[in-house]
């Protein structure tokens, strides 16, 4: 397969920078590696050179392709040493400024159909290619960190760019052993758009005094499958990093609510409490590991009330099995007995609301989470209102955990953890491709591998159900009065005639 670009320069020799020289000079390349600090080029080289060395040690490379790669990856002093570059990739400071002025720099040194792509993640691609004289050969070129572990790069066309150029990077991140996904120019292209949910609406929900850091990790990680916690994440990615990104994608949506900031994390940032890196974040760490409290035992309940579950439950058929298999005494009259605790099971609804509505004694009545198949969890997750009893919540936290799953138990909540976040994400993603930004297929594929989310968030749509999330959305948007919630049109229209939500009209 001929390469489909000879010699690339790649210009910031920082992590982002190092990691595309890498792969770059794996596929094949002549790369040559810049930096204004020239030091930093011959460290880069030298981390390179010993991550190789090291893969050869353990036997995934040969000693002929290492000494093959290692001529590939050279240093540069001058720009004027990519004069002869057939692609340039910038990975320097994110400021527009800085970036521009290199650029057009550069298109004065190269030839004409040299290609130019910057590495930027929070900036306009139209933008920074608005001071070229020629704006076609102009391209994003989208790593994510650490780039070669990292498999997929985003391919963003700006207004002016020549489709034929995003169709050589594409081909290009093939060679590189990445998958490449074609995104318009807009704010947060697909990863970093996409992901705007799963973090905000678990900050929103602390916000509320739902629940804790650590209970929101825990549920999601064993009710949905993620492997980090958004906590968890915000540690690891550190909110210096963060926290700007959230705030740059809202306010270029000209503060669109879905994407909206919280005060937490910038109060957080302000202290200091950044992450990992530092030894606290939203979890303090002594030797790398996080400090977490165990979670205390289920409650002893030496009186175990009967169970009466609302006719208005979703899964309630699922819910009275399993009451049955969990031992539980289950009353199926009209109304419960005055002894009863009694069950609801709301999606996008709070336990007070459907107390209310369906004129349920609030002392006795409890909540619990049944969007996904109990079967498929490892987690229970309970909600009380302000009004139940202790020995209600106490009861029904003991009964949930008899067969040994663990239980979670949080204060009253439109949609609980899990609906809240998955209805946003699903929320988001739908309005991605509403705005065309790129192809279903595309933003799967780039979240799955960029988020390492356990699902692409239009199948996990598909898992729970298109109607179900249009639910959550719709009761939630009631209980707030918060346009965040909003249904995007996409979901909207799939979620009332229960079609796929990687269906296209096209």
């Amino acid at each position: 397969m001929t390469l489909a670009f000879h010699k690339v320069a790649i210009i910031g020799a920082g992590a982002m920078g190092r990691g595309i020289a890498q792969i770059a000079a794996q596929a094949g390349s002549q790369v040559f590696l810049y930096d204004t600090q020239a030091q930093a080029v011959d460290k880069a080289r030298t981390a390179v050179f010993a991550q190789w060395d090291k893969l050869l040690e353990k036997g995934r490379l040969s000693a002929d392709a290492v000494t093959q790669y290692k001529s590939h990856l050279l240093g540069a002093s001058r720009l004027q040493d990519l004069a002869e570059c057939d692609l340039v990739v910038e990975a320097i400071v994110e400021k527009i400024e800085v970036k521009t002025s290199l650029f057009t720099e550069l298109e004065k040194l190269l030839a004409p159909a040299a290609v130019m792509v910057t590495n930027t993640s929070s900036l306009s691609v139209t933008a920074i290619a608005a001071a070229l004289q020629n704006p076609a050969r102009f391209a994003g070129y989208h790593f994510f960190n650490p780039v070669p572990l990292m498999k997929v790069v985003e391919v963003i066309a700006g207004l002016k760019t020549d489709p034929a150029v995003c169709q050589r990077l594409s081909e290009f991140a093939l060679q590189m052993g990445h998958t490449p996904v074609q995104a318009q120019d807009t704010p947060g292209f697909i990863v970093n758009h996409a992901g705007r949910a799963y973090g905000t609406e678990a900050l929103r929900i602390v916000s509320e005094g739902i629940a804790d850091f650590a209970t929101i990790d825990r549920v999601l990680r064993d009710q949905v499958g993620f492997k980090l916690g958004p906590f968890e994440l915000f540690d690891l990615t550190s909110l210096d990093v963060s926290h700007h990104v959230i705030e740059a994608i809202y306010r270029q949506y000209y503060d669109e609510p879905r994407y909206r900031p919280n005060v937490i994390t910038a109060q957080r940032l302000a202290g200091g409490v950044v992450g990992k890196k530092v030894g606290e974040g939203f979890y303090k760490y002594v030797d790398g590991l996080a400090q977490v409290s165990p979670e205390p035992p289920p409650p002893v309940v030496n009186h175990m009330p009967p169970v009466w579950v609302s006719p208005r439950a979703a899964r309630r058929v699922e819910l009275l099995q399993l009451l049955k298999d969990l031992g539980a005494k289950i009353e199926t009259g009209a109304s419960p007995s005055p002894e009863a605790l009694t069950l609801v099971a709301p999606l996008g609804f709070d336990i007070t609301t459907v107390a209310v509505v369906e004129r349920l004694d609030p002392a006795r009545t409890v909540g619990i989470d049944m969007l996904i198949d109990d079967a498929a969890t490892k987690r229970r997750v309970l909600a009380t209102n302000p009004a139940t009893r202790n020995d209600m919540r106490d009861a029904a936290h003991a009964l949930f955990a008899r067969d040994g799953k663990a239980v979670s138990v949080i204060r009253d909540s439109g949609g609980f953890i899990t609906q809240r976040v998955v209805a946003c994400i699903v929320n988001i993603a739908s309005d991605i491709c509403q705005q065309r930004i790129c192809t279903p297929q595309d933003l799967e594929t780039a979240v799955t591998l960029g988020l390492a989310y356990p699902l692409g968030p239009l199948a996990m749509g598909n898992r729970y159900g298109p109607t179900n999330v249009l639910e959550v959305l719709f009761n939630m948007q009631t209980v707030y009065g918060d346009p965040r919630y909003r249904p995007s049109p996409w979901l909207r229209r799939r979620g009332a005639i229960g079609l796929s939500l990687l269906h296209t009209e096209d």
